[in-house]
């Protein structure tokens, strides 16, 4: 007779991080014992972090912390690249933003990343039909972040929403994968149209702050749109583009715009 094999625990290394440095954070600051433990410490794994981290947010006197809980942690069973996605954001975050020392930072603290988590199971119930829930979802992300994603865009992973103040993505706007993107960038439309109307930002693509992307337009993968730029027509890839409207400048300047988060023109494009 066969000896039982003994169930494996698999080893998550990112969880397993997360985990130690909320011990050390509530032995530096006990003061904030019971919010980590409630945030990180009682849970298992990240996925059920994420659920209760996003149920607190969001709950209101509409709708409670439990249902929306139960909504998150359905979602995440349905579709596991959701919880795919939160982590490549975590580490897009913890690699790209100077401000982030560690993992556990923006799971408790940014709201930029827990915006952007509230919007993927938004998403989620709106691709499965559940178009009230997921506006719910939409209206209480506007309300507590100032983030405004409409459920119906599609945004790739590792992104990072620095800052993330009045930031409004569009209904039909595509954002593709290790996007970075400063507070008060609007990827919007130009008008009354009800089709596609909202813009296709590519790969790798840094979008400074302030920045305006609208229409039906295509910006090309590691390409940089310049702080406080309006951007009417197609940027083509590995350019910058600056001002109102904008125009190419020069080249990106290096194969991986957003992971570099330089802002900086160089000469030559600051006299255009």
């Amino acid at each position: 007779m066969a000896a039982p094999q003994s169930k494996i625990t698999p080893v998550d290394p990112v969880w397993n991080q997360i985990q130690h440095e909320a011990r050390e954070a509530v032995q530096t600051e006990p003061l904030i014992g019971g919010f980590v433990h409630a945030c990180i410490l009682h849970h298992k794994s990240i996925e059920k972090a994420l659920s209760y981290r996003i149920a607190a947010k969001l709950a209101s006197n509409e709708m409670s912390m439990v249902v929306i809980r139960e909504i998150v942690e359905e979602a995440y069973a349905a579709d596991p690249s959701l919880v795919a996605a939160s982590r490549a954001d975590l580490v897009a975050i913890y690699e790209r933003d100077p401000a982030c020392h560690r993992l556990l930072q923006p799971i408790l603290y940014f709201k930029g990343y827990q915006a952007v988590q509230a919007y993927r199971v938004g998403h989620h119930l709106f691709s499965q039909g559940k178009h009230d829930l997921a506006y719910f979802v939409q209206m209480r992300v506007s309300e507590i972040f100032g983030v405004d994603i409409h459920p119906g865009a599609t945004i790739g992973k590792g992104i990072m929403i620095d800052h993330a103040h009045s930031i409004v993505i569009g209904e039909t706007a595509v954002v593709g994968d290790n996007v970075s993107m400063l507070h008060s960038v609007t990827l919007g439309g130009t008008g009354k149209e009800e089709e596609d109307r909202h813009p296709k930002i590519g790969d790798g693509v840094l979008i400074g702050a302030g920045a305006k992307v609208l229409g039906n337009i295509k910006v090309g993968h590691c390409s940089r749109i310049a702080a406080g730029s309006v951007v009417l027509q197609e940027v083509p890839p590995c350019k910058t583009v600056a001002g109102i409207p904008a125009k190419i400048v020069g080249e990106a300047g290096c194969d991986q715009p957003s992971v570099s988060m330089n802002h900086m023109l160089g000469p030559w494009e600051q006299q255009q």
